[in-house]
């Protein structure tokens, strides 16, 4: 448990989260409530504490709520009274559907962010849920949409688990303002803009925020894209198709436009974000005193898996570059890296070193991917006219800094300090960055990493992501060809064997992608079965909202190219692609082998010796 780490803070060290709390601070009121889906964890890898933390530093009093009762009379809404300024709301560090539901829609019995991992503690579609809660209860009182379900919700999205287009979550939410992305900056304007007697209606032109109005007319004469309407988007797929394409590309220039999407009578209008961050700034927002620790309302309870598994990780930098065709992260951070200076990362892991309770092993030194760290593009001008959405595929971008060395440098410093064992790095790797499909070095300095990682920062696994064998699948996903994991593979093996080291790669896989059918699936288990690989980290494709294989699933085509791609929909479908993933498994085994049977295929039977 975390009590002797509990010993060095004082309860008004964490934010209120009760009337009692509230006035052992000597407050009246809150300026802001934020409610969140999660428990209140004080950790800079948690959103709600960070924009807990920076409103705080701008001389904000700010209160939390966290995993509300919705179900109840509702005292949890009511507790705290109204705030001076707005609500924040956020279903927490997930979208509350993924947080809930497995790819066959079947509810978890789990939830990471509560403690003792104990499930339904937030509602479906939690955004909105709260924030109607809070537009009934103090209609007055400006609601501000945050977090990755609002976020990634903004504008029209195919919603998986109702099997249907939803409109943006501002008109399902009732919510006054919507902030995407990594919003402190977004966020603190807000508040400066409502301290100055602003009224919510009027705070229309803050970089990454999203707003309702009746009329476009208003707008001043920014550029600005007009959207097909959500009513338009649920008649005509190629709409839907088309709205994502100019929406992603937008999302990934550094000079974006205003987008607009009319649902019913009202328009939805999407500023562009902020510029990125500047490493004063990221620097700044991790040095904020983050206790690092749950509140202590959860001292007396089941340890919080979550936190349990990055309480002594460290982010090294936002933003990916790689554009998977499944992955939220570019359409949430933002396709380019913001790296926080040397200093800074040093600095935390002095502060996690120096805890009472700590065992001497960082857990990771990372972000959305490990090692993009401080790379960025050459020619910023060449940046600037460019939409392509991701910096890796279907070629690494001849104007992309990929230079490892900042990072090995960082992995050398950190792992001298006092109180450091042990330095594992928890992130995905991005291979494409080390090797090129003719197994020749991307540059010097990424085979560099590769050893450094492989020799000294790996506990005895490591996992990276082919996702797939198949060529055709790999390309939807804007994935590289298979043949660099299968090198990869070989170098880490080499490497090992050199250094007396007894380590695994592990791939993580993913069954009923787009363009996978049962064809691909058994290339997949067959070359798997070449490499001796039992596998583990598997999963079935969910589609979540805004990204480009959710509009594949629900479209069946590519928007890009607008041909037709087979999608394995159905529950049964995609059950059967797991069971390539369990050959080991006897039962399954021979449930996979009567399905095949079922559908006559039985060259796939003799195929994998079934």
């Amino acid at each position: 448990m975390i009590i002797t780490r509990e010993k060095k803070y004082k309860l008004t060290d964490f934010f209120p989260t009760s009337v009692k709390e509230i006035k052992g601070f000597g407050w009246d009121q809150a300026d802001v409530i934020l409610f969140t889906g999660d428990a209140y964890i004080d950790h800079p890898a948690f959103g709600t504490a960070i924009i807990a933390r920076v409103l705080k530093k701008s001389g904000y009093r700010v209160a939390i709520v966290p995993q509300p009762n919705w179900r109840d009379d509702l005292r949890d809404f009511k507790k705290l009274g109204r705030p001076k300024l707005f609500f924040g709301v956020s279903s927490g560090n997930m979208d509350s559907m993924v947080n809930h539901y497995t790819a066959n829609k079947r509810l978890r019995s789990n939830d990471a962010f509560t403690p003792g991992g104990k499930a339904g503690q937030r509602p479906d579609y939690a955004v909105s849920v709260y924030s109607k809660i809070l537009k009934k209860m103090f209609p007055d009182v400006p609601v501000v949409l945050g977090g990755i379900e609002a976020s990634l919700r903004r504008l029209t999205h195919y919603d998986y688990w109702s099997d249907s287009l939803k409109p943006s979550v501002l008109i399902d939410s009732d919510a006054d303002l919507l902030v995407y992305g990594m919003a402190e900056k977004a966020v603190l304007e807000i508040a400066k803009r409502l301290k100055r007697g602003e009224s919510i209606g009027s705070i229309t032109q803050i970089p990454q925020t999203a707003f309702r109005i009746k009329e476009i007319s208003s707008l001043k004469k920014e550029k600005k894209i007009v959207l097909g309407s959500y009513e338009e988007c649920i008649r005509n797929k190629k709409v839907f198709a088309d709205n994502f394409v100019i929406a992603e590309e937008e999302s990934n220039k550094l000079s974006q436009a205003v987008l607009a999407e009319k649902t019913g009578s009202e328009w939805v209008i999407v500023n562009p974000a902020f510029p990125l961050l500047s490493k004063k700034e990221i620097d700044n927002i991790y040095s904020l005193p983050f206790t690092r620790l749950p509140h202590p309302r959860y001292a007396e309870k089941e340890p919080i898996p979550a936190y349990e598994m990055i309480k002594d990780s460290v982010t090294i930098h936002r933003g990916c570059f790689g554009g998977c065709s499944f992955c939220t992260i570019s359409a949430h951070q933002g396709k380019f890296v913001s790296s926080r200076s040397k200093g800074s990362i040093l600095k935390e892991l002095e502060v996690i070193a120096g805890s009472p309770d700590f065992k001497g092993h960082i857990t990771d030194l990372g972000g959305p991917s490990a090692n993009m760290y401080e790379m960025a593009g050459i020619d910023l001008k060449q940046c600037a006219v460019c939409k392509r959405p991701s910096c890796l595929f279907p070629a690494l971008c001849k104007n992309l800094n990929a230079d490892h060395t900042p990072l090995i440098a960082l992995y050398k410093e950190a792992i001298k300090l006092k109180g450091i064992k042990k330095i594992t790095i928890g992130s995905g790797i991005r291979y494409d960055l080390i090797i090129d499909k003719n197994n020749k070095p991307v540059n010097s300095s990424g085979l560099e990493y590769f050893k450094e990682l492989v020799i000294n920062h790996v506990s005895g696994r490591l996992k990276v992501a082919p996702e797939h064998s198949s060529k055709e699948v790999l390309k939807f996903l804007r994935k590289p060809s298979f043949d660099l994991f299968l090198h990869l593979n070989n170098r880490f093996d080499e490497i090992c064997r050199e250094n007396g080291l007894r380590q695994q790669l592990i791939p993580y896989l993913i069954s009923s992608l787009p363009a996978s059918r049962i064809d691909e699936m058994a290339e997949l288990a067959v070359e798997m079965q070449k490499l001796g690989i039992k596998l583990e980290q598997v999963q079935d494709f969910t589609p979540t909202p805004m990204t480009l294989a959710s509009v594949m699933f629900y479209t069946g085509f590519d928007p890009y190219t607008q041909k037709e791609i087979p999608i394995p929909r159905s529950i049964k479908e995609k059950k059967i692609q797991q069971l390539f993933f369990f050959l080991d498994d006897k039962d399954k085994r021979k449930e996979l082998k009567s399905e095949l049977f079922k559908i006559k295929r039985q060259d796939i039977i003799k195929k994998l010796g079934l």
